[in-house]
């Protein structure tokens, strides 16, 4: 079965093509400035060579269109026609409380989802594109949604509601849903494979921490705390979003710096984070370079980055009473070492021993970086939402 991963973004759009009967990629890219002037698309090939072909990019239609045109160009094509193509899965940001799982997209299921533009007018709006240029193209091929939030509807009340008038709850929704739910479940899952244990009776916190970042607590397999809140805003700082924040703060800026609603969202999502500590870069491998230089505002930074994702890896083992595994993924939890070992440092009271030496050669690939004798496993994952979005995919059109 071959299953066409589509991820549709307000001005980009990330594709795979898998091979499901081995889990392989046929080929992958995207297309970038939709809508903008200069619009391209890269292509990688599977014997790894990558091409960047330039395409006047109006919308999102016309990217589909193109994308469908180079998996059967006669060059570059890894397909003879568009009809080899089995079903499309798309990625979904925000499927609210409404969404607890992958599902076949229906006219019902696109009208729910609209219902949740209001929680990410910049992203599920965008998503609905992709879908819509697929049935305007291929109609009849069967999609199916897999939605970021997903993952962490297994959190209990006391987990994801806010401290505020309950009828804001009741009324707009306002909660925690969590953000990069599908790489949580991946990571979560496949730890637990790499590593021989089961599901069941297990506490494993997954810190996914790249530009953006968040981290999950799952018990028994099922998310039960996240740090990413109503928004992608909350939680651990990144790299260019505050992360957790004094509400009276943020009103207290918005007065000083006479900012409407807009402004404040800009300033917190786009301006601040790593980027803002530093005036540097959202970038943390410019900051790690900044810092061995010496440059202060960089080593405070960076410390401050570090000592926010212990403290919720601290945090999500005293809610869940221990923790078992600890798994980092995503571009600065796969690759950055330093930020590995200082997000450990100081946790061997709670069964935490880094191999130093392991985890200082670790960068991008399945890898056990605790010691042999360590109470907790700490792993590095390479997160692959893409695969995860295919494996639904297929498993629900099998049916």
């Amino acid at each position: 079965m071959k299953i066409l991963v589509l991820n549709c973004g307000s001005s980009s759009i990330k594709y795979a093509l898998y091979n499901m009967d081995d889990s392989s990629v046929m080929t992958s890219g995207g297309a970038e400035r939709v809508g903008l002037d200069g619009a391209f698309v890269k292509v990688k090939l599977p014997s790894g060579e990558k091409k960047q072909i330039m395409h006047d990019i109006p919308e999102h239609t016309e990217g589909v269109k193109f994308i469908f045109s180079l998996l059967t160009d006669p060059e570059i094509g890894v397909i003879k026609s568009l009809d080899e193509i089995d079903a499309v899965g798309h990625r979904m940001v925000h499927g609210g409380e409404k969404f607890a799982k992958s599902v076949v997209i229906t006219p019902e299921v696109i009208e729910a989802f609209k219902a949740c533009s209001d929680l990410a007018p910049l992203h599920n709006p965008a998503n609905l594109k992709g879908v819509d240029a697929v049935s305007e193209l291929m109609p009849g091929l069967p999609q199916v949604g897999v939605f970021d939030t997903a993952f962490h509807q297994t959190m209990p009340p006391k987990a994801y509601l806010y401290a505020v008038p309950y009828e804001l709850y009741e009324k707009y929704g306002v909660r925690r849903y969590g953000f990069h739910g599908t790489s949580h479940r991946y990571v979560s899952a496949r730890a637990l494979e790499f590593l021989g244990m089961k599901a069941e009776g297990t506490k494993v916190v997954t810190a996914h921490i790249g530009n953006g970042g968040s981290l999950a607590a799952v018990v028994d397999g099922k998310c039960v705390d996240t740090s990413m809140g109503l928004t992608p805003l909350e939680g651990v700082m990144m790299g260019t979003r505050s992360g957790d924040i004094d509400a009276g703060a943020v009103t207290f800026i918005q007065k000083k710096l006479g900012l409407d609603a807009d402004g404040v969202s800009n300033l917190l999502n786009k301006q601040s984070g790593i980027a803002g500590l530093t005036g540097l870069s959202s970038d943390m491998r410019d900051i790690e370079n900044a810092a061995k230089s010496g440059n202060e505002r960089a080593i405070i930074a960076e410390d401050s980055y570090f000592y926010r994702v212990k403290k919720y890896i601290g945090a999500y083992a005293a809610a869940m009473g221990g923790i078992d595994v600890l798994v980092f993924t995503a571009g600065v939890g796969e690759n950055q070492t330093s930020m590995r070992e200082a997000a450990c440092e100081g946790l061997e009271f709670m069964g935490v021993k880094l191999d130093k030496e392991v985890n200082a050669r670790t960068r991008g690939e399945e890898a056990v970086i605790s010691t042999p004798d360590s109470r907790v496993k700490v792993v590095v994952i390479p997160t692959d939402e893409e695969l995860m979005i295919a494996s639904d995919t297929m498993e629900l059109v099998s049916k």
